[in-house]
């Protein structure tokens, strides 16, 4: 019986691992799509949404199953419970990808701003790098890796004051630009929302690890 549970909690591992590298790619993805005005690329992450939706709600199936068969206690539970909770971290990151894809169908056309762009390019590579670190701290179980890595959040929130104070004035100094700049003005909060449910994923490898549930960024906790 307990060759089974851990072979399919690798596999759930394995799986979880997978989706978060699917959802990583996703994002950087829709910074790219949104930077070159590339509607195309944006459809196509819109149109893949759903797989990434299917993976969340199989993982979760799987491991309320696991739950139910095997009734697992202390580490083995706090394993599953942290996979449960970051899936739904993973897949609300997908959706904010998804809402990057939106604002580039929508802002094609309109007066762009580089300087801006530039800046959420950065802003957007900042937030995937965050992604794959938090991944690779969880497949290593490294709680304090994962929270070096949720430590990085403060600087996006830096990023986002300074694209939408950018923004703002723009839109003050120039109207032509008041639609592409709303824009980004969203998509600077959709990665910023990003980097919050990163630092999330954090907190739930650190339950993982030591049993504590805490908060590693209190003051992100209310972006998501």
């Amino acid at each position: 019986m307990r060759r089974l549970f851990d072979d399919e909690l690798n596999d759930i591992d394995a799986n979880f691992t997978e989706m978060g590298m699917m959802v990583s790619e996703t994002i950087e993805k829709a910074v790219k799509a949104f930077i070159d005005h590339d509607r195309d690329l944006a459809q196509e992450i819109i149109d893949n949404d759903k797989k990434i939706n299917q993976r969340e709600v199989e993982l979760e199936q799987k491991s309320f199953e696991m739950i139910a068969l095997y009734q697992p206690v202390t580490s083995d539970l706090r394993e599953i419970v942290t996979i449960l909770k970051a899936v739904s971290e993973l897949e609300r990151m997908a959706d904010y990808a998804r809402n990057i894809a939106h604002a580039t169908i929508r802002v094609k056309g309109n007066v762009r701003v580089p300087e801006i762009e530039a800046a959420l390019s950065e802003m957007g590579n900042r937030v995937r790098k965050m992604v794959e670190d938090m991944l690779a701290a969880y497949v290593k179980s490294d709680d304090q890796e994962a929270r070096r890595v949720a430590a990085k959040d403060a600087k996006v929130g830096e990023m986002y004051d300074k694209i939408n104070a950018k923004g703002i004035s723009k839109m003050e100094r120039h109207p032509e630009t008041v639609i592409g700049s709303t824009d980004y003005l969203n998509v600077a909060t959709y990665l910023m929302r990003i980097g919050a449910l990163v630092t999330n994923i954090g907190e739930w490898i650190v339950y993982l690890n030591t049993g504590e549930i805490i908060e590693l960024n209190p003051e992100s906790s209310n972006l998501v």
